[in-house]
């Protein structure tokens, strides 16, 4: 009954209004510039219904960079998710910067749309000789630019020196078409297809050593319920971190995808390994387990271990950035509706669990039941563990270095096999086969990582890269961390080529797959012949570089954007998340066609 209870909480989003699209910050908060009698300058703004203004966040400098002193009035208290209890204003600011002076004045200031984005700080230059308005610096980019318009047959290059394609989005997209149900089932769809890839792999192997360690009071009904439980906290986590996202404005998934979570993560796969392994067994402490008995029963422990277990796997699976993820984690970023882009990431998340679900339904037919089986199945349940924690580490560590790790999992595994597999039927035989070539394979993994190696699927590539033509040297990225770079990229390419602008991190596992099987074939570099290549690395997250994610409304890595010789970006190009050399190719094909 409360499973039901949960769903029909997050289903209820059917009901709720869609907030309307965003403002841009000029349009909210609308300046005017003014001379007062001491020849300082005066600023006022005409804030739109629905926006405020904060107090504490507007500031004034000289065109040396000397601050100003500003005289503002005393505005509204407000209760904020962003910079706690704060002064703002409504419908009309002013500001006051006094003292003569001919140098120009650059005035910052930020607000935010009530229960919806908040815009980054905007920077305007005032000449006071003049009182002409320049935008120093354009970053109001939380909604797209339009497209400049043509003059004497060129574009007109936008203010921030770039232009985004007018594309309503994934969620704004399915709205328009059928509204929210449409939404929350193709996220369940959308969850469904993504159950299947690599970073959705990890929990599969979580779920399945819980359940195995039931052992003889596996029925399928308790598969069912257990499974279901871990499912629904997997859901629910990921729709809380949406909602909590939309809340505060802060982009989750930089949190999740940073390498302390990434470590951690590692940490806890080499914990689970090591307990299958039974050096130790993980169990809440005596004196909670009593607790939890007394008042709730023996069979609840497991029901809320699973759920305390499934909430936490949305950690693991956090880190990849797959497009759904990154159209509602935008949509919530952009429109502040945190009802819908929750019940999104819900519906999302249940969509991965379901084939969890059958597994767990499955598994007490088959899963064997205690004895000598259930050791080995602890056992390859461990393996199964380490080589995630290799998986999920390897972009922390040195190059290299896991393919050591790898070589000293698959040589062990190999000795286990080996040692474990008796008799001469066909299933022992078929392990020590498998162990065998484990060994072999983890001794040439050795060998590569020993000739300087660093791809696991081409260990001896080294050896025959030495030996090819200057022809497939590796693609060379011009690197950028702002927008003022970017700007200068797009300008040194202006008219000439097209720009592929590459936001990638040296903890990102999914840009490790491209970088090592995508971008490396032969067939994607004659695609990306002609192209101007930008790489945005975003291994250290600075200001800037999160001011340049907002400005081109990047969710996280990898995620690849293509600007045509305009410095406008082509509609339907847009990859993020994992992609293929097909899509790539495409996607470099429709740009060099502009």
């Amino acid at each position: 009954m409360r499973l039901v209870i949960l769903s029909l909480v997050f289903l209820g989003i059917f009901a709720a209004p869609v907030t309307a699209d965003p403002l841009s910050a000029d349009e909210a908060f609308q300046l005017q510039v003014s001379k007062i009698a001491d020849g300082g300058v005066r600023f006022d703004w005409t804030i739109a219904d629905g926006y405020y203004l904060y107090r504490a966040r507007i500031s004034a400098r000289s065109a040396d960079g000397s601050e100003r002193k500003v005289e503002t009035p005393q505005g509204i208290a407000k209760e904020d998710p962003i910079f706690g209890v704060t002064e703002v204003y409504y419908e009309r600011a002013t500001a006051t910067v006094p003292g003569a002076s001919n140098q120009p004045i650059e005035i910052t200031y930020q607000g935010c749309q009530e229960n919806g984005i908040c815009y980054v700080p905007q920077t305007k230059r005032i000449d006071p000789l003049t009182l002409a308005v320049s935008s120093h610096t354009d970053t109001s980019a939380n909604v797209p630019s339009p497209d400049a318009a043509a003059s004497a047959g060129a574009p007109e290059e936008p203010a921030t020196g770039f232009s985004l394609a007018q594309e309503e989005g994934l969620v704004r997209s399915l709205l328009r078409k059928g509204g929210p149900l449409l939404v929350v089932l193709s996220f369940l769809g959308f969850g469904m297809l993504i159950a299947f890839t690599p970073c959705v792999f990890p929990i599969y192997p979580i779920l399945a050593g819980t359940l195995a360690r039931e052992g003889d009071r596996l029925t399928a009904r308790r598969g069912f319920f257990l499974s279901a439980i871990y499912v629904l906290s997997f859901a629910s986590a990921f729709s809380l971190l949406g909602a909590f996202a939309g809340w505060s404005g802060q982009n989750l998934q930089m949190v999740l995808q940073s390498p302390f979570t990434t470590g951690a993560v590692s940490i806890v796969f080499v914990l689970l390994a090591l307990a299958m392994f039974g050096l130790f067994e993980l169990q809440l402490p005596a004196g909670w387990v009593n607790w939890i008995a007394a008042r709730t029963g023996r069979l609840e422990i497991s029901k809320k271990s699973v759920a305390v277990l499934g909430f936490s796997s949305a950690f693991i699976v956090g880190p990849c950035v797959t497009a759904p993820l990154a159209g509602a984690l935008l949509h919530i970023a952009q429109s502040g509706d945190m009802l819908l882009g929750a019940a999104a990431l819900f519906a999302l998340g249940i969509g991965k669990g379901i084939p969890l679900i059958v597994v767990g339904t499955m598994g007490a037919s088959i899963l064997p039941r205690a004895g000598a089986w259930m050791e080995y199945v602890k056992a390859i349940f461990g393996i199964g563990f380490l080589a995630t924690a290799i998986w999920i580490s390897a972009p922390l560590l040195p190059a290299g270095l896991d393919l050591v790790l790898w070589a000293a999992l698959l040589i062990g595994t190999g000795t286990w096999a080996f040692s474990a597999a008796r008799g001469n039927s066909g299933l022992p035989i078929l392990a020590r086969t498998a162990g065998l070539m484990a060994v072999i394979y983890g001794t040439i993994l050795i060998i590569g990582a020993a000739i300087g190696s660093t791809d696991p699927w081409q260990p001896l590539a080294t050896l025959a890269n030495s030996s090819r033509s200057s022809k497939n040297t590796e693609l060379q990225f011009a690197s950028i961390a702002s927008a003022s770079e970017l700007q200068n990229e797009l300008r040194s390419a202006s008219g000439q080529k097209p720009t592929l602008v590459y936001f990638t991190a040296d903890w990102c596992i999914t840009c490790r797959t491209i970088e090592r099987s995508i971008l490396t074939q032969d067939g994607v570099k004659q695609s990306l012949e002609g192209l101007h290549l930008v790489k945005a690395d975003l291994s250290t997250l600075r200001k800037e570089s999160t001011e340049l994610m907002q400005q081109l409304r990047v969710a996280g890595p990898p995620t690849m954007i293509f600007f045509d010789r305009h410095a406008r970006e082509v509609a339907g190009t847009r990859l993020v998340g994992e992609v293929t050399a097909e899509l790539l190719s495409k996607s470099a094909a429709m740009v060099r066609s502009f």
